[in-house]
């Protein structure tokens, strides 16, 4: 099931594409955006990514840390981000065990063996406060995405 807005968001502690350590708990006191992307390597999760990173400083300024992620290998996420040109965000490896936030956050997809793709708005207490799953093909509105985190 979906996470829904209200829930306390399930903590974790993965690698990103650089292999450093990014806890959910360790960002307490910021709002955190996991955006999820099925899989790497395919043009509408590089849009996505791309989005993030072009806005990257506008989250910063309003107090976010924005995270992509995938139940990809950390290897393959790093030769996507560069090759994407990813330079500040951070793109998180939910590969093992396979999918495990994101069967906490309800975005696995069992017959896919990947999440889904959607958006989950965390507050600086560990809450959601927005959640949104999108049609895996649809690349998310990144607009609404920073209206959201503006609120």
């Amino acid at each position: 099931m979906f996470i829904k807005v209200g829930d306390k968001a399930p903590g974790f502690d993965l690698v990103d594409q650089n292999a450093n350590h990014i806890k959910l708990e360790d960002l307490k006191g910021k709002k955190v955006l996991l955006s999820w992307h099925p899989l790497a390597f395919t043009a509408v999760c590089t849009d996505q990514m791309r989005d993030l990173e072009r806005n990257y400083k506008t989250f910063e300024e309003n107090n976010v840390v924005a995270l992509g992620l995938s139940v990809d290998p950390q290897p393959a996420k790093k030769v996507w981000a560069s090759s994407i040109g990813l330079s500040d965000l951070s793109i998180l490896s939910d590969f093992k065990p396979l999918g495990e936030v994101s069967k906490a956050y309800g975005v696995f997809r069992e017959e896919s063996g990947a999440s889904e793709r959607a958006n989950v708005l965390i507050d600086e207490k560990g809450i959601v406060i927005w959640a949104k799953d999108y049609d895996p093909k649809k690349l998310p509105d990144i607009n609404e995405v920073l209206e959201e985190i503006k609120k």
